[in-house]
C-alpha cells in the first residue's frame, strides 16, 4: 500500500499504530507498509528542501529504514535574518530563500559553518542547529573496573589504600562509577546499556573482558600469568545526538551564568594545527564582555562551558574567521585583535598590556578612539593608521586573509595585506557602497546588507589574487512565501479563463541583450502598475501618446522553432481580439478582486524580462498584445497578504552569514537572474511550453533523417566504382627527449614519429619510431602500436614525461620514457597515441561492465578489458599482455562490480560515482565522450620531516652527526626536502596552503608536534624518555588538482574505503549492496544503489564499538571489515531484507599481526597486514562464514582484490626487474580453482608505480581445457614467487 502526500504544509509529526512519520514543507513522501528488515539505529532528519523520499516502515516492534532520493543536504548554505527575526537559508544551487520553520522563535544574529549554525534569539540566548546527516553524532563513554588479587578472595573489589579507584578512568586518577555518567543535555540519548569491551589491541579477550598486569599502572595483557596481581576491564556505552535539524537552546553551565548575549561569531575550523571538527565560538554579552565556548568538536557539538576573556573595554561586536584571525569592535569604535591563537590555546594568549578579545597568530592590534592602531610583534607595538580618523568602526568581518570594516557613516573599508603572519595588514582601502554589516565566508567571499534598501549583496570577483573583489551584486531571489503567493495568482488566471494561445509569435523589435540600465525589474513594474487605478491601466495600454513611463512587462522569449513546436497544440476557439479583450477583462477584474489561494510550487524556467517601449504599444491593437504573449494580466495581480511584507516589497534583512557557504570564482550561482516576484511570471510560460519537451527534439530528428537519406542517396550512386586508395598512411613527427636505456643513463634529444596506416577493411595500425644519434651514427628504435600495452604519465616535478610499455618491456620493468617540451605537447601526444592504440585493438566507447580498474600512485585511472582466457586453466593469458587505457579523473581508490556500478574515492576522501562516459582531462575529441564528463577536484598533502639530534650543550638542535639523515628530509631520510625546495607533485598541482605542523602522525606527538626515538631510524613515540636522543616532526602542505572525467561527486560524507557486491554474470540483483567507511571510521551502508541510480539515495549508519579502516562484501552478502587496531570483524545476518545485518563477530587476527585491508570474493577471504603479508582465511563455508584460521600465502603485498570468481590480484610492493626493483606492480594469482582457492604462483603484470587494483567486475567464466595428464597441467604453470 502506497500513500502519497504532496502539499504546502509546515513541519508536523503524524503517529499511527503502525508507523511514525515526520513531514516537512514541500515534501512528497511515499510510505511503504511492507519494509525490509533494517536496523532501528536512528532516524533521518529531512532537510527543508524539495525532495522525494521513500520511507519503509513497519510496526513499532519491528525495524524501520529510511530511504531518501536526492535528500542530501545542500553542499553549502547562505543564512540570513530579516528584521522580523525569521531565519532564511539560500542554497548555492537554489533560487529562493527557504524559511527555517521552527518553533515560535525569533532571532537577531546567526553564525554559520559547514556543519552547523549558531544563532542568538531575541531573548539573548544562544541556539544551535546541527545540519542533518546520514552519519550520526555518537560519543563513546568509557570507564574501567579495577580489581586486585588476595590469597583469601582471589580477585576482588578490595583494593589497597594506595591503589586507584575501583571504577576509574584509564589513568586511575578520576573516580568514574557507572551511575556517575549523565547526558550533557536533553539533545542526547543513550543508545543502549553499559557493556564490557572484549577486544584488546585487536585480539579478543576472555568472555569477561579482563586484562592482567603485575600492578597499577603497568603493561596489561589478555592472558593471566602467575604474577598477575591486578586486573581491569573496560565498560563502554554510547550516546547519540538526536536534535538534528532543529534549533536547540545551549544549556547554561551550573556555575555563574554569563550575561545575556548580543553578538556571536563562529570559526577557526581551518586553523592548520587544529584537527577536523573543532570550532571556536566567541560571544559578546550585553555588558560588553567577551565569552569563549569551550570544547566544541565533532562529538560534542554543543560545547562544554563558557569562559570569560576579559577585554580592555566594552565590546559591541566580534568576528572570528575560518583561520586564526579574530577581530572585534569596542563601544568607542576601537578595533582590537586577539594574539596567540594556536591548536593548544584556541582562546589566544593574554597580554599584560592588552587582554584582547580578537586574535592573530603572533600579534595584538588595537585601534583606539583617536583612530590609531597599535601592532605588537612579540614585545613591541607598531602604529597603523585607521580607516577613518574621525569616524569609529561599528562592524568588522574577517576571513582567512581579509578584514572588512564598516564605519559609523556606513562606509566600507578593506584591509590590505592581511594574513596569519601579519593579521593587521598594511593599509586601508575605501570600497564603493554603503552597508550596515559585512560578513566574510569560505574562500574569503563577502556578503553585505545595504543601508539603503536592506537587501543582501554579494561581492563578485573575489579571488586569491584579488581579495577585494570587483563589484557588489544584488541577490535577487524570492522567498518561499513569494512562491506560494505566485501560485495563488496562477489559480486566479486559470479560473478566469485567461491563458495563452497555441503559439508563440515572433520576437519583439527590441534586442534581447540590453544593458543593466535599460532593464527594469518586475518589482518596479508591479509598483508602477499597481499604483494606478484599473481605469488608468486600461487607458495607458490603449493610449500611445502618453508621456508617462510605461511599466515593464515580462515576456516569454521564443525562437522560430519553438513557435513551430507549439503550433500543433489545440488552440483556444476564439479570435485574437477575443483573447486580448479577455486578458484585459481579467486584468481589471483581478485588480478589483484579487484571488487568494495556495497551490504547489511548479518549476518554471526560461523567462526573460524586457522593458516595454512606447513605440511597441500601438493604439487599439490589443491583438498584438495577445500575439506577443504579454504578461501584464499576470504581473499586476495582488499578492495574498499572509506575509509581513507587501506584494511589491522585498524582504528587509538584518543579518547575513556566509561562514558555511562554499563559493569561489568558478561557482555558477542562480542568485542574480530573477527578482523577488519573478515567480509571478513563471506559471504563464508553463501554460504554453509545459508539454513541448518531447517535441523540442523532433526538428533535430527530422534534420538528421533528411541528412541520412541524402548521404545514402549520394553514396549509392558510387558503389560500383573501385576504391581509388586501398591504404591510407599518415605520419606525425615531433621532437622530444628520450631516457637512454644504457649507461650513462641520461636524457638525450630525439626525433619522434608516429606512422599510422589503415587497410581496405578499415583496420588501423601504426608504428612508433624514435630516431637518435649514437657516436654520430643515426639509429632508431621502434614499437608497433598493436603491441603497446599502456601509456603512463610519469610523476616528475621538472619534466613532462610519459612511459610506453610493451609486453617485453613490462617483463623487464623498463619502459620507453619520453619527455615533451611542454605539458600541452605531452597531452597531445598521449591523446593521439591512446586513440591509435584503441583503434588498432578495436576498442571504442566506455569501459565494459567486466573491466578491470586500476590506479597509479599518481592518481591516474586505467581500465583493461579482460579476455575470457585471462583466468583460463592451465594456459591463462599472461597479464603483461593486457592493454590498459586511461580514463579521465583523479582518484586514490576505485571499486566496481559486474553490474557496471563504479565508485571512487579521492585523496581528499571525496566520494565519486562513475557516470558511464570515457575520456576527460587531456583526452578530448574522439578519445572522449561528449557527455557525462564533469569537473573534478582533488586535494592531497605533501609531507616533509624536520629532524633534530640532542647534545649536552644546546639540547635538541638541527646539527646532526655526519652519518645522520638530512635535517629536512622525506620520510626515508635519504632525500633532502626543505620548505623552499619542495615542489608540488607535478605542474598540474597548485599549492593551496602554507606549511604547517601535522599532529596526526602514527604514534602520536607532543604539544609541539615532535616524535622521539633513540636513533634514526627507529620506532617513534610522542613521549620523551631519557634514552631518546633524536626527534622529528612532520610538516604538511596541501595542493590542489583540477581536472575533468566521467565522475560525479557523491556528497556530503567523506569516505576512506568503499566496497560493492560482486554480482555474477547472469545475476539479476535489483538493489546492489554497497558498504563504505567514512574518514572518521564509521561504517555505512548505501541504500537504493541500482544500475539506473548508481549513486544511491542515502547512507544507513551501522553501529560499531571502534573506528574501522577497511571493508569488503562478497557473495551471499558476506561483509568483512578491519578495525583501526588491526582486528577483523564479520557482519552477521546481512540479507537483502536486512541490508545492515544485526551484529559484528570478532575474528582473531594472525598471531602478532595487525591487519590493514580485506577483500572477499565468492568463497575466499584474503587480508593484508601492516607488514605486507597476504593471508587466506581457511574454512569459510556458507554454514560457517567466519572460517577457522588464517594461512599465510605470500609477503611483499600492498593491496589485494578478490573477484566474483575468487580471482586474486594484488599490488606487489617490490618486484625485481632487469635493472632495479619495481615498486607497485600488478600481479595475478595463477592456479586458483574451486578445489584450490589459494592458487599456486604469481604472474607479473604492469608496474611499477601502481597503487590500487580491483577485479570485482570481471565475472567472465573462463573456458575449461581438459588435459590427459594432470601432471602436465601443473607443470605448465609458471612459478614466479614474490621476493621476500
Amino acid at each position: 500500500m502506497n500513500i502519497s502526500l504532496s502539499s504546502y504544509i509546515k513541519s508536523n509529526f503524524y503517529w499511527s499504530s503502525t508507523f511514525v512519520l515526520q513531514v516537512h514543507s514541500d515534501v512528497l513522501l511515499i510510505v511503504q507498509a511492507a519494509p525490509p528488515a533494517g536496523v532501528w539505529s536512528y532516524r533521518h532528519h529531512l532537510p527543508r528542501k524539495r525532495l522525494i523520499a521513500t520511507l519503509a516502515v513497519s510496526r513499532r516492534t519491528e525495524n524501520m529504514t529510511w530511504v531518501l532520493e536526492g535528500a542530501a543536504m545542500p553542499a553549502s548554505l547562505l543564512w540570513a535574518v530579516d528584521v522580523y527575526g525569521r531565519i532564511y537559508s539560500l542554497s548555492t544551487s537554489g533560487q529562493q530563500w527557504e524559511q527555517c520553520h521552527d518553533a515560535q522563535l525569533e532571532f537577531k544574529r546567526v553564525a554559520a559553518t559547514q556543519q552547523c549554525c549558531w544563532a542568538i534569539a531575541c531573548d539573548n540566548t544562544i541556539y544551535l542547529n546541527l545540519y542533518p546527516s546520514d552519519l550520526p553524532v555518537r560519543c563513546k563513554e568509557e570507564t574501567y573496573e579495577n580489581q586486585r588479587w588476595n590469597p583469601v578472595d582471589g580477585f576482588s573489589e578490595r583494593l589497597l589504600p594506595s591503589d586507584r579507584w575501583q571504577w576509574s578512568d584509564v589513568t586511575g586518577l578520576q573516580h568514574q562509577p557507572l551511575d556517575s555518567f549523565r547526558l550533557p543535555s536533553n539533545s542526547w540519548e543513550w543508545e543502549g546499556d553499559w557493556y564490557i569491551d572484549e577486544n584488546f589491541e585487536g585480539e579478543p579477550t576472555e568472555k569477561s573482558g579482563w586484562t592482567y598486569a603485575i600492578d597499577f599502572p603497568a603493561y596489561y595483557t589478555k592472558d593471566k600469568k602467575w604474577n598477575s596481581c591486578v586486573r581491569r576491564r573496560r565498560w563502554l556505552r554510547y550516546r547519540r545526538y538526536r536534535a538534528m535539524d532543529t534549533w536547540v537552546k545551549i544549556p547554561s553551565q551550573q556555575t555563574t551564568l554569563p550575561d545575556p548575549f548580543s553578538d556571536i561569531s563562529c570559526g577557526a575550523w581551518e586553523i592548520s594545527e587544529e584537527s577536523m571538527g573543532h570550532l571556536s565560538l566567541w560571544a559578546v554579552s550585553l555588558q560588553g564582555k567577551v565569552w569563549f565556548r569551550e570544547g566544541i568538536y565533532y562529538q560534542n557539538p554543543e560545547g562544554s562551558s563558557w569562559e570569560e576573556i576579559p577585554p580592555p573595554g566594552e565590546v559591541v561586536q566580534i568576528s572570528c574567521g575560518p583561520g586564526d584571525l579574530v577581530w572585534a569592535v569596542m563601544w568607542e569604535g576601537q578595533l582590537i585583535v586577539r594574539e596567540g591563537i594556536s591548536r593548544v590555546c584556541p582562546r589566544g594568549t593574554p597580554s599584560h598590556l592588552l587582554r584582547s578579545l580578537v586574535f592573530g597568530r603572533d600579534c595584538v592590534c588595537v585601534c583606539i578612539c583617536f583612530s590609531i592602531l597599535f601592532f605588537n610583534l612579540g614585545t613591541s607595538w607598531t602604529v597603523v593608521e585607521s580607516p577613518s580618523p574621525d569616524v569609529g568602526a561599528i562592524h568588522v568581518a574577517v576571513g582567512t586573509s581579509v578584514v572588512w570594516v564598516v564605519t559609523k557613516d556606513n562606509k566600507v573599508w578593506f584591509r590590505r595585506g592581511v594574513n596569519s603572519y601579519n593579521p593587521c595588514g598594511s593599509g586601508w582601502m575605501n570600497m564603493v557602497g554603503e552597508m550596515i554589516m559585512i560578513n566574510v565566508g569560505l574562500n574569503d567571499q563577502v556578503w553585505g546588507i545595504s543601508c539603503d534598501d536592506r537587501a543582501v549583496y554579494f561581492r563578485q570577483g573575489v579571488t586569491s589574487s584579488e581579495l577585494s573583489g570587483k563589484t557588489w551584486k544584488l541577490i535577487s531571489v524570492p522567498r518561499d512565501q513569494d512562491r506560494a503567493h505566485s501560485s495563488a495568482s496562477t489559480n486566479s488566471t486559470q479560473s478566469a479563463g485567461c491563458f495563452f494561445s497555441g503559439e508563440v509569435r515572433a520576437q519583439s523589435a527590441v534586442s534581447d541583450v540590453e544593458s543593466d540600465t535599460q532593464n527594469v525589474s518586475i518589482d518596479e513594474a508591479i509598483c508602477l502598475v499597481t499604483s494606478a487605478s484599473p481605469e488608468s491601466i486600461v487607458d495607458a495600454s490603449l493610449d500611445q501618446s502618453t508621456d508617462t513611463p510605461k511599466p515593464c512587462i515580462p515576456k516569454v522569449t521564443s525562437d522560430s522553432f519553438i513557435s513551430e513546436l507549439v503550433s500543433d497544440r489545440e488552440p483556444l476557439k476564439s479570435t485574437e481580439t477575443d483573447v486580448g479583450s479577455a486578458a484585459l477583462a481579467v486584468l481589471v477584474d483581478e485588480i478589483k478582486s484579487p484571488s487568494v489561494g495556495v497551490s504547489p510550487d511548479p518549476q518554471w524556467s526560461n523567462v526573460e524580462l524586457e522593458e516595454a517601449r512606447a513605440q511597441q504599444v500601438q493604439a487599439g491593437a490589443m491583438q498584438d498584445s495577445a500575439d506577443t504573449c504579454s504578461l501584464s494580466s499576470v504581473a499586476t495581480y495582488t499578492l495574498a497578504m499572509e506575509d509581513l511584507y507587501g506584494a511589491d516589497e522585498h524582504p528587509l534583512w538584518a543579518w547575513v552569514s556566509g561562514g558555511g557557504c562554499s563559493v569561489d570564482s568558478h561557482s555558477q550561482l542562480n542568485w542574480f537572474n530573477c527578482s523577488v516576484n519573478t515567480s509571478l511570471v513563471l506559471p504563464v510560460q508553463s501554460m504554453s511550453l509545459s508539454v513541448t519537451s518531447a517535441q523540442m527534439s523532433s526538428w533535430r530528428r527530422q534534420i538528421f533523417e533528411q541528412l541520412s537519406e541524402r548521404t545514402k542517396r549520394e553514396m549509392d550512386n558510387f558503389k560500383h566504382y573501385e576504391q581509388a586508395i586501398e591504404q591510407a598512411v599518415w605520419v606525425k613527427k615531433g621532437s622530444m627527449q628520450w631516457w637512454r636505456d644504457w649507461k650513462p643513463y641520461r636524457w638525450i634529444d630525439v626525433n619522434f614519429a608516429l606512422e599510422q596506416f589503415s587497410g581496405p577493411e578499415g583496420t588501423k595500425d601504426g608504428i612508433l619510431f624514435i630516431y637518435y644519434n649514437f657516436y654520430e651514427e643515426k639509429k632508431y628504435i621502434h614499437a608497433f602500436i598493436n603491441e603497446v600495452t599502456i601509456l603512463v604519465p610519469v610523476l616528475n616535478d621538472s619534466k613532462h614525461t610519459f612511459a610506453i610499455y610493451t609486453p617485453e618491456r613490462t617483463k623487464q620493468r623498463w619502459p620507453i620514457r619520453l619527455a615533451a617540451a611542454t605539458e600541452q605537447e605531452m597531452h597531445d601526444w598521449l591523446a593521439l597515441l591512446s586513440l591509435s592504440c584503441c583503434h588498432s585493438r578495436g576498442i571504442h566507447g566506455p569501459p565494459s561492465k567486466q573491466a578491470i580498474w586500476s590506479i597509479t600512485c599518481k592518481g591516474d585511472v586505467f581500465v583493461s578489458e579482460p579476455s575470457s582466457s585471462l583466468e583460463a586453466m592451465p594456459y591463462p593469458t599472461p597479464c603483461d599482455q593486457m592493454f590498459w587505457r586511461q580514463i579521465g579523473g583523479h582518484l586514490r581508490v576505485v571499486e566496481c562490480n559486474s553490474a557496471g556500478i563504479v565508485w571512487g574515492i579521492g585523496y581528499d576522501h571525496t566520494a565519486w560515482v562513475y557516470t558511464g562516459g570515457y575520456g576527460g582531462s587531456f583526452l578530448q575529441g574522439l578519445a572522449s565522450s561528449t557527455d557525462n564528463i564533469c569537473m573534478q577536484t582533488d586535494i592531497k598533502s605533501v609531507y616533509i620531516y624536520e629532524n633534530q639530534r640532542w647534545n649536552p650543550v644546546t639540547g635538541y638542535t638541527s646539527r646532526g652527526l655526519p652519518t645522520d639523515r638530512y635535517m629536512w628530509s622525506d620520510a626515508s631520510g635519504l632525500h633532502e626536502c626543505t620548505k623552499t625546495n619542495t615542489k608540488a607533485p607535478s605542474p598540474q598541482w597548485t599549492w593551496v596552503s602554507d606549511w604547517a605542523i601535522d599532529y596526526s602522525v602514527s604514534g602520536g606527538t607532543d604539544r609541539e608536534g615532535w616524535q622521539y626515538a633513540t636513533d634514526f631510524p627507529a620506532l617513534y613515540s610522542g613521549h620523551k624518555t631519557m634514552k631518546d636522543f633524536v626527534r622529528r616532526r612532520r610538516w604538511a602542505r596541501k595542493c590542489k588538482l583540477t581536472t575533468t572525467g566521467p565522475w560525479q561527486e557523491v556528497p556530503p560524507i567523506l569516505l576512506s574505503d568503499v566496497t560493492i557486491l560482486p554480482c555474477p554474470a547472469q545475476s539479476s540483483v535489483d538493489v546492489v549492496p554497497l558498504w563504505a567507511i567514512s574518514n572518521k571510521g564509521d561504517v555505512l551502508c548505501r541504500l537504493e544503489v541500482t544500475t539506473l541510480t548508481p549513486a544511491g539515495s542515502s547512507w544507513l549508519h551501522v553501529g560499531t564499538d571502534q573506528p574501522f579502516k577497511s571493508i569488503s562484501i562478497g557473495a551471499a552478502s558476506q561483509v568483512w571489515a578491519i578495525a583501526k587496531d588491526g582486528s577483523a570483524f564479520y557482519r552477521g545476518s546481512v540479507t537483502p531484507q536486512s541490508p545492515a545485518g544485526d551484529c559484528w563477530y570478532h575474528i582473531p587476527s594472525p598471531a602478532k599481526q595487525k591487519l590493514k585491508q580485506v577483500s572477499v570474493g565468492r568463497t575466499s577471504v584474503y587480508t593484508v597486514d601492516e607488514n605486507g603479508n597476504l593471508w587466506f582465511r581457511v574454512g569459510v563455508t556458507p554454514t560457517y562464514p567466519q572460517g577457522s584460521f588464517w594461512e599465510h600465502i605470500s609477503n611483499n603485498v600492498r593491496k589485494v582484490s578478490v573477484g566474483p570468481l575468487d580471482q586474486v590480484w594484488i599490488i606487489a610492493d617490490k618486484v625485481q626487474g632487469s635493472r632495479s626493483l619495481s615498486c607497485g606492480t600488478v600481479c595475478h594469482r595463477l592456479g586458483v580453482q574451486p578445489m584450490a582457492p589459494k592458487g599456486q604462483s604469481w604472474d607479473y603484470g604492469i608496474g611499477g608505480g601502481w597503487d590500487h587494483i580491483t577485479v570485482r567486475g570481471n565475472s567472465i567464466e573462463p573456458p575449461r581445457i581438459c588435459l590427459a595428464s594432470c601432471t602436465e597441467s601443473s607443470a605448465s604453470v609458471p612459478n614466479s614467487h614474490l621476493p621476500v
